[in-house]
């Protein structure tokens, strides 16, 4: 879709076209949607973050929760399992999967919500280095770097599903 054409949306159907840029989370489509006509892609992904950013700290963190642990087997939406698959997380040896799991574990018990990272461009050994090293943050800290890793995210299924034009 064209970034004209999304601009030409009715609510309803902007909110069913981006609501899962921002997993689990259409919220923030709706939001946005009142700030169009966007001038570019990076307006658009703006107008969203922005949306976030004036959230609260109940709706980020909701936001943050409603993110699949990485490398877990569990369900989860369509764009986390390619995200998640191009950075080889669907393959993970048995020794893998149980560290990856133990990291989940380690960091969910410390910050009280998933770790998040933009793994598209990513191989597994950058995702368990970031989590090895991340899990040592201050809480504030992760919770920011949570959100700044959503952005990276939503930018990343933004490109995906809008062209400028």
């Amino acid at each position: 879709m064209t970034l004209h054409d999304l601009n030409q949306l009715s609510q309803a159907d902007f909110i069913a076209r981006l609501g899962a840029v921002f997993e689990h989370s259409p919220w923030v489509a709706e939001c946005a949607w009142s700030a169009r006509p966007f001038a570019s892609l990076e307006a658009l992904h703006q107008a969203m973050t922005r949306c976030v950013d004036g959230a609260g700290l109940e709706p980020q963190l909701a936001l943050i929760r409603a993110h699949p642990d990485l490398g877990s087997r569990a369900k989860m939406a369509d764009a986390s399992v390619q995200e998640q698959a191009g950075a080889g997380l669907n393959q993970l040896t048995q020794a893998e999967f149980e560290h990856i799991t133990q990291l989940n574990r380690q960091y969910t018990q410390r910050f009280a919500f998933p770790f998040i990272f933009a793994v598209k461009g990513k191989t597994k050994l950058e995702v368990f280095a970031s989590m090895e090293q991340r899990v040592g943050n201050d809480p504030d800290t992760e919770f920011r770097t949570a959100l700044e890793q959503i952005y990276k995210i939503a930018l990343f299924r933004l490109k995906d599903l809008v062209v400028e034009g």
